[in-house]
């Protein structure tokens, strides 16, 4: 994957997400992770009282979205219409769960934006990444989000490296990606959009969108 292929209009359709408007001010993805806390409180305050609940200051849930008494959610929080929040959700903040999406038993969110029927269902952690549209991680499936040296990130394109200057960044998936059970998306993973990535695949680096990651060096085309 080139640098190219990584910018947002690449990766997403921006008609999926509240978050279209503000996306749009940058050209990568992962420049967005330091600026979504503020992006929903603004997003908020111009969200209807006849269909959002507001609690607090800072946590807005439309009002279809039944909360489980087990789930736990910190602001700054939206969760759109439709939305299925499961038994021991956790949701830390700094998140924008989107419509019609799912966030699963024991799914731990922190600092993520969930475009529209994103799927997130069984066991997931998920934590300064940006989920496109319909795109889904399988039970058991987690972004590392933190550099076990504890360094900053680098996205590693064909073309050359990306500094980040981020010390946290977990995984950018792009539209209709599948992501198998069991695997983990290592910092500063870049998924491109209608890829498959194979159960208990240890994924580190970028994917080319429309291809199958099979294990580390073993990426092929999907054939359409």
């Amino acid at each position: 994957m080139n640098k190219e292929d990584m910018k947002i209009e690449n990766l997403y359709d921006l008609t999926h997400t509240m978050a279209g408007g503000f996306m749009k001010q940058y050209e990568f993805p992962w420049e967005i992770l330091p600026h979504i806390g503020e992006m929903i409180e603004e997003l908020g305050k111009n969200l209807s009282s006849d269909e959002y609940n507001q609690y607090g200051t800072n946590v807005w849930i439309h009002k279809s979205v039944e909360m489980p008494p087990t789930a736990c959610v910190k602001g700054p929080l939206i969760i759109c219409k439709d939305a299925e929040i499961r038994q021991c959700a956790f949701i830390r903040g700094n998140v924008l769960v989107g419509e019609g999406a799912t966030v699963g038993n024991s799914t731990e969110l922190k600092n993520v934006i969930l475009f529209d029927r994103v799927q997130v269902p069984h066991y997931n952690y998920v934590g300064d990444s940006i989920l496109g549209y319909k795109s889904h991680m399988g039970a058991g499936s987690i972004t590392s989000n933190v550099k076990s040296d504890k360094q900053l990130v680098r996205v590693h394109g064909e073309d050359g490296d990306i500094e980040t200057g981020l010390k946290k960044f977990g995984a950018m998936l792009g539209d209709c990606v599948e992501v198998g059970c069991g695997s983990v998306l290592n910092p500063g993973t870049v998924v491109g959009k209608n890829s498959n990535i194979y159960p208990l695949s240890s994924v580190r680096g970028c994917v080319n969108g429309n291809s199958i990651y099979k294990k580390q060096g073993e990426i092929v085309e999907k054939r359409l």
